[in-house]
Formats: C-alpha cells, structure tokens, sequence
C-alpha cells in the first residue's frame, strides 16, 4: 500500500487533464444509467480494497463538520459542542469547520477511526463515488483521485465503462 500511495499523487496528475475533459463531457450529456454504473463500481471496488490498509484520507485531509456532525460528536465525547470546536476544529478560509491537524485526531495506530459510529458525514460518505449525480461533483472527484487508490481506480473503470462523445 505505501508504494500505491507514493505514487499516487503523480499518477492522479499525469491523468488530470484526461479526467478533467472526460467530466467536462458527462457533465454536459450525464449518461441515464450513471449513477447506477457508479454505485456498481463504488461497490465493486470496495470488495477489493480495504481502508485500514490506507487510512490516507485520514492522513492528508480532512473532513468538513457540519453543526450535526458537531453535536453528535460531542455529544459521543461528552463535551459540549463548544469545548469540542475549541479542542479539535478550526474555521477554515470558507468559513467551515475543519479539524485543527492532520492526520485526524480520531485515527488511531491500527488506521481504525475512534469515531467511526458518529464520524462526520463527509467521512462517511467518503470518497463519494456511489453518490447521486455523480456528474455533479467532477471537481471533488478530480481531488480524491489523488487521496483515495479506490477512487482512482473507480475513476478509471467509469472511463473505460462509460463511452463520452
């Protein structure tokens, strides 16, 4: 897995350009069957990969937490919500909720997540491959190619299935 990661980044930029113009194409003519295609691949993919082998969405970026996801943390953590902001968030340069460091403070030795019942909803739905138009989110896709193993090759796969004139 770390050779994977390690090259990730650069394969994820030599196919950049390839993806940004196959997105540009769905968006424009979103195939009927997409979201069906792609909830296919997302959980064909995941039979195969393993997150504890990874964790490197854990590792190199993190979510964003909504104010449910705060409340149920905190609530988890039997904080108040306040005291939880002020001991792992921050407000990052879109006014959102970001955790204060990375690699996440919830990610433990193992790659487990000491959260993971009441983890945000950005995590759970992570790399967000098997959403509901799909076609809409090219930009957060382009991003996590270069994040997730799976989501590269879940791109890949979409590209070869999925024919764009």
């Amino acid at each position: 897995m770390k050779a994977i990661l390690a090259q990730l980044p650069e394969k994820a930029q030599e196919k950049h350009g390839e993806n940004k113009r196959f997105f540009a194409k769905l968006k424009k003519r979103p195939p009927k069957k997409m979201d069906y295609v792609m909830q296919e691949l997302h959980k064909a993919e995941f039979e195969r990969t393993d997150c504890l082998q990874c964790a490197n969405c854990c590792k190199t970026t993190g979510p964003l937490f909504t104010d449910v996801d705060i409340v149920r943390i905190a609530k988890h953590q039997r904080l108040k919500p306040q005291q939880f902001i002020q001991r792992y968030l921050r407000i990052d340069e879109e006014n959102d909720y970001v955790l204060q460091q990375l690699p996440c403070v919830f990610l433990d030795s193992e790659n487990a997540c000491t959260i993971y019942d009441v983890r945000p909803k950005a995590c759970r739905e992570f790399p967000h491959t098997d959403r509901k138009k799909f076609h809409q989110i090219s930009q957060l896709t382009l991003k996590n190619v270069g994040i997730c193993p799976a989501a590269f090759a879940i791109v890949e796969a979409m590209k070869k299935q999925i024919k764009t004139k």
